[in-house]
């Protein structure tokens, strides 16, 4: 599994416009007068289980947008996943221009899986990116991958997280549930998390609290359950909030939270990345109906 610290979702985009061209990350480089390159091969080459392996950097003559790269991901693991890589694209010098992220659904164990990210994507890179870095590399199980949109699962509801905020020192990460069936969907509580490792390995030191635990300062966190029934179409959220204050002790860094809608629920796997310092501690607010 990847190794690197993960940042708190909020801190994820200021990061990456810091990033220079670092061994540490992946990068495939282009032509300058165009054509493909081949990527060097080899384990120390790959990510995860992804790779780079050719980058093409369309000639001045054709004027057709800028570079593309050609990736595989390749599942050496027990059981399908579902893998989202975050590719960054770069100046030749190392500047960040933009970010793309893609979402390969489902790919079986032993199996290879290849596909394309490309400059067309973010037009400020059409001309001027010559270099793709694969930033990140996240994976979770298929059946508990997170989904917004396409066909409804079969526990009839969808369950993913939203990208979060770190304002005033406080993360919060949105909990997003829609009943996507047929049928009413009744929820009465928290949703059930389980914080997991980088190897999807449950931490159990990890204090969660029902509420904020003296936590939250943001309005209606701290609010009790209530009966909520949604029907078909419509949806409920809820929070996870936590400090990553740091003094003694080893800070805990947790990529990975298993969420159950409700006891017996399906679960679905997110990655909000947990940087929760030296706190221990996690809150988790109450299923709320969504504003219409």
């Amino acid at each position: 599994m990847h190794r690197r610290t993960p940042l708190a979702p909020a801190a994820v985009a200021a990061a990456l416009l810091l990033l220079t061209a670092c061994g540490s990350e992946l990068v495939g480089s282009a032509n300058p007068s165009g054509g493909a390159v081949p990527q060097p091969q080899g384990s120390e080459a790959e990510q995860d289980g992804v790779r780079i392996t050719t980058v093409t950097t369309p000639s001045h003559s054709t004027g057709s947008a800028g570079i593309s790269a050609a990736y595989e991901v390749t599942n050496r693991g027990t059981e399908a996943f579902t893998y989202t890589i975050t590719f960054t694209f770069t100046t030749s010098s190392g500047e960040v221009l933009d970010n793309v992220r893609h979402t390969v659904g489902a790919v079986g164990p032993g199996r290879t899986v290849k596909g394309t990210v490309d400059a067309k994507e973010a037009a400020m890179m059409a001309t001027s990116a010559e270099a793709v870095k694969i930033y990140e590399v996240t994976r979770v199980p298929a059946d508990e991958a997170p989904a917004t949109s396409g066909p409804c699962p079969s526990s009839g509801i969808r369950v993913w997280a939203d990208e979060g905020d770190a304002a005033m020192g406080l993360r919060l990460v949105g909990l997003h549930l829609e009943n996507c069936g047929t049928r009413d969907y009744p929820v009465d509580g928290y949703p059930q998390v389980t914080v997991l490792d980088e190897d999807l390995k449950r931490i159990d030191d990890i204090k969660i609290s029902q509420g904020g635990g003296g936590m939250s300062t943001v309005d209606g966190f701290d609010d009790p359950p209530r009966p909520v029934t949604l029907k078909p179409g419509e949806s409920a959220t809820a929070s996870l909030a936590w400090h990553n204050t740091t003094q003694f002790g080893t800070p805990v860094n947790a990529p990975y939270v298993r969420v159950l809608a409700k006891s017996g629920a399906a679960p679905v796997t997110v990655t909000p990345h947990l940087d929760l310092g030296t706190t221990g501690k996690l809150g988790v607010s109450a299923w709320k109906r969504s504003e219409q």
